[in-house]
């Protein structure tokens, strides 16, 4: 398809700038044979006893670094993912102004070396540190990696740490949030869990690559970053034995979604995951396993508006965002919510 067929007008005011506060004060747009405008208190309204909603529980490392070359020339570092003992693939602003060899300083006792330059301003870079050192490191000197849409100061705000990260965060290694999870309080997963829902976890370490504008002409040219993920053998279990007993299965974001359609069947069942994925959706997939899905609004011609394009129909989702952008919902990272059902399923 052409990219053009995923463009639409958003107004830049539209973007939030901060999440809402408290979170599930946020808004939802159901989605379906009408529109609903509701809030992402209303989400246990749309779930059903025996359902299971698959939360993902990256935790998202504070990878943006402001650093300087020997000569004083400033630098800006995001590191993007472990390439091997000791590297990592990064990209840097100005990247030009780097050479191989290079040195960059970020703090006494913290720099890296530039160990080659790549394609798309990518670089590979070496720490003189183990694996521990670094996370440390990057506790003490990162800034959270906030998509370039949400305007911070060269420092970050330390309300991001917070903010940046879900509920459910407890296995480092995403350099983005996924941002559907930000909407959870412990109040809503009570009140999820007490209508008979089950909350199950798994892993995707979603990558810089989600930020990535598309600038191709046609979606089948478009490549999609490769990120890491894992599915266990119990919660693959609890999906199968759901969706056994008719329960649906909900991707809480685009993330948990991708992951459980990669591993699944053409019958739809769940098998235990370990490794990268880069599978790209966009209309005229068929999916799997995947029933319904919360996920935050999407800008214009990303492979996040294509992949919900694809699973509940490009002129269904032209004509929710229209009715959201005049209703003044909020996009993006720290925006609001919209819930989807498949289009082929009642």
């Amino acid at each position: 398809m052409r990219v053009s067929d995923f463009d639409f007008e958003l107004p830049p005011g539209l973007i939030a700038q901060s999440p809402a506060s408290p979170r599930d004060s946020a808004r939802l747009l159901a989605v379906g044979k009408n529109l609903q405008d509701l809030g992402i208190a209303d989400l246990p309204r749309l779930v059903r006893p025996g359902d299971v909603l698959v939360v993902n529980d990256t935790r998202v490392i504070p990878v943006r670094l402001a650093g300087k070359k020997d000569s004083g020339t400033k630098i800006q570092v995001t590191l993007l993912k472990p390439l091997a003992s000791g590297a990592w693939l990064a990209l840097a602003r100005p990247g030009r102004k780097l050479s191989s060899s290079d040195r960059i300083t970020f703090a006494d006792g913290f720099s890296c070396d530039v160990a080659g330059k790549g394609e798309d301003g990518q670089i590979t870079l070496t720490f003189a540190l183990t694996e521990t050192q670094l996370m440390a490191a990057l506790d003490d000197h990162g800034i959270m990696p906030l998509p370039p849409y949400i305007k911070r100061s060269g420092s970050g705000e330390q309300a991001d740490r917070g903010n940046y990260q879900t509920m459910f965060a407890e296995t480092p290694g995403a350099v983005a949030a996924p941002t559907a999870g930000l909407h959870f309080t412990p109040d809503l997963i009570k009140a999820v869990e007490e209508t008979g829902a089950q909350i199950l976890p798994l892993t995707l370490h979603v990558g810089a690559g989600t930020f990535l504008p598309v600038k191709v002409d046609d979606t089948q040219d478009h490549k999609i970053h490769a990120e890491w993920g894992e599915i266990t053998a119990a919660t693959a279990d609890t999906i199968n034995t759901a969706k056994e007993r008719s329960g649906r299965i909900i991707a809480i974001g685009t993330t948990a979604l991708r992951l459980l359609e990669t591993t699944a069947t053409d019958d739809g069942i769940v098998r235990p995951f370990s490794g990268d994925t880069d599978i790209f959706i966009t209309p005229g997939y068929k999916f799997k396993v995947v029933d319904a899905l919360l996920t935050n609004f999407h800008l214009p011609c990303s492979t996040l508006f294509m992949l919900v394009s694809a699973f509940s129909g490009l002129a269904t989702m032209k004509a929710a965002y229209a009715h959201a952008i005049t209703a003044g919902y909020r996009f993006y990272s720290y925006g609001d919510a919209c819930w989807l059902k498949r289009a082929d399923v009642s």
